[in-house]
């Protein structure tokens, strides 16, 4: 686990699973906690990792669609590949399978216990704590799922 929760150099110690959660617990979207996380180990610069997925998180823009640690693996996916259409799309197809195997789904809306793209869904998420209850383990079970990929390919 980090030890200086003040410090984002600390991430180059930690593993990728443990360093996405402690991302997105301060202050970083699910999407970039995935992407930050990811990233640097296959030559993506945190700070680019977190510019370029910064509008995929609470589901594409906070219209709870597609949840943002899925589309933050699916980017690491990409570059693992190198952009190989047929084996992005088949590691991403299994992504999906696995982590809806976990989950339900991978739309932000039905993984949340409300509709974040609504300003009182949205409210109502911060007042229950949903963003700091629910969605960690979201980002987290997505690290687990895509670190796994990665280590089969």
């Amino acid at each position: 686990m980090i030890e200086n929760e003040d410090k984002i150099s600390d991430l180059k110690e930690a593993n990728p699973i443990d360093a996405a959660e402690w991302l997105f617990t301060h202050n970083r979207n699910c999407a970039q906690a995935i992407c930050a996380a990811f990233g640097p180990d296959l030559g993506l610069p945190r700070p680019l990792a977190l510019a370029v997925s910064s509008g995929l998180g609470a589901g594409l823009s906070r219209q709870a669609e597609v949840c943002g640690a899925v589309s933050g693996a699916l980017l690491i996916l990409g570059l693992r590949h190198n952009g190989e259409k047929a084996k992005v799309y088949q590691a991403g197809q299994e992504f999906i399978k696995r982590f809806k195997t976990r989950h339900g789904s991978i739309i932000c809306r039905e993984l949340l216990p409300c509709d974040i793209s609504t300003e009182v869904g949205y409210m109502t998420a911060k007042e229950q704590g949903i963003f700091s209850s629910v969605c960690p383990k979201l980002v987290r079970a997505a690290a687990e799922i895509l670190e796994d990929l990665i280590k089969d390919s």
